[in-house]
């Protein structure tokens, strides 16, 4: 690897402080400094000597992530032939699903790191590592044929206005693959819900339905789709949404790293559960939501995905340990109430996490004070027993 640092080092020389480009330099250290680990430490203050940086953290999730993209990746090109009644090896149906996901995923990438390091360049900082995520999560969280050039807005508002508007990385109060989508889903409606955008090709063929299990549901259409199906993900839906089995598989990876916080996790599928004993139990009719049990409810649709990937999300998720189990439970239990609730939007884990987003900070703040106020109580008893 010497002559990649020595050839780095040569490219540098223009941007260092002091010469021509210097105003370019943080474009050209964010490559450096993805292929190597910085040549810089700290001199003075105090501060926390760790292994661990912002990147590791990043490439931590990614890798969470690929085993859910794989399959999203085959499952789409799966979804597609079965719809047309063919069958296929895993070959074939992995090269549809790349043929239409990668391209995604390019753009993604491709448009939100060219606004990051345009944003660094006007800032005058380095570039930073956050995008890495978000850049993946954005093509995984979308219907598979979604245009591209409306894949490129959802990013450009992402960025710009979910993130950089805020400060950039580690200031926004929103996530931003779920800005993206709810920023698609209100501009694009017709190309965000339906019954033939979570098939490959469906809206080209007469007769395919690529309707989502909890669309069928909400207009009170029966499951053809078994509870092994759904927790395997050979279901239609959003690219790797569908899969809980491979979900938790990152989780696991998550959690054992300890990049995502496990109280978030299992508190919002607990507060999901909850909700849906409480549907259960009202057994409303006329709503086939009401009556789907309770299990179900956590392993289909974007619930999964977005409490272990998008609301463990370190910037925009509470803080405070306690406040973490509130946050997720609060967010499973609101995500199945809006599905149950809005028969026009049967998904509610993505409104879920963006309210929850925006109390997260509350949420810690009556945290902090109900401790404080604890410690006050205890100092006063103690007191008055000395006194």
């Amino acid at each position: 690897m010497s002559w990649i640092r020595k050839k780095l080092d040569k490219v540098k020389e223009p941007f260092q402080p002091g010469e021509k480009f210097e105003k370019y330099a943080p474009a050209v250290n964010a490559l450096d400094t993805f292929l190597f680990v910085p040549n810089h430490t700290t001199q003075k203050g105090a501060h926390v000597r760790d292994a661990v940086d912002l990147k590791r953290t990043m490439i931590t999730v990614v890798l969470a992530l690929i085993p859910a993209l794989i399959f999203g990746i085959w499952n789409a090109g799966h979804q597609h032939f079965v719809q047309l009644g063919e069958e296929v090896g895993f070959l074939e149906a992995f090269l549809h699903g790349s043929y239409k996901i990668v391209p995604m995923i390019i753009v993604s990438y491709g448009v939100g790191l060219a606004i990051e390091f345009l944003f660094a360049i006007l800032r005058g900082h380095e570039v930073n590592e956050g995008y890495l995520v978000t850049g993946l999560l954005i093509p995984m969280i979308m219907p598979v044929d979604i245009p591209l050039w409306m894949v490129a807005l959802a990013v450009i508002f992402s960025v710009v206005i979910g993130k950089e508007a805020f400060g950039g990385t580690g200031m926004n109060i929103l996530n931003p693959a779920l800005t993206a989508r709810a920023f698609a889903f209100f501009a694009y409606p017709t190309y965000m819900s339906g019954n033939k955008i979570w098939v490959s090709e469906a809206s080209d063929v007469d007769g395919i339905s690529g309707e989502t299990i909890l669309g069928a549901l909400a207009e009170g259409k029966d499951v053809a789709y078994s509870s092994m199906d759904m927790f395997s993900g050979l279901i239609p839906g959003s690219i790797s949404e569908t899969s809980t089995l491979l979900i938790l598989v990152g989780a696991l990876i998550l959690i054992m790293t300890k990049v995502g916080s496990w109280r978030i996790i299992v508190s919002g599928f607990i507060g999901a559960a909850v909700m849906g004993l409480i549907f259960n139990a009202l057994n409303i009719e006329g709503n086939g939501l009401t009556n789907f049990p309770w299990y179900n409810h956590l392993i289909v649709g974007g619930l999964a995905f977005g409490i272990v990937f998008m609301a463990t999300d370190p910037v925009s998720a509470a803080q405070t340990t306690r406040g973490k189990l509130i946050y997720g439970f609060l967010i499973g239990l609101l995500g199945v109430m809006i599905r149950v609730f809005n028969p026009a939007y049967p998904e509610g884990i993505m409104l879920a996490i963006l309210l929850m987003n925006v109390f997260a900070p509350t949420i810690d703040y009556y945290v902090i004070q109900g401790n404080i106020k604890k410690r006050k109580k205890r100092l006063k008893l103690k007191t008055e027993k000395t006194a």
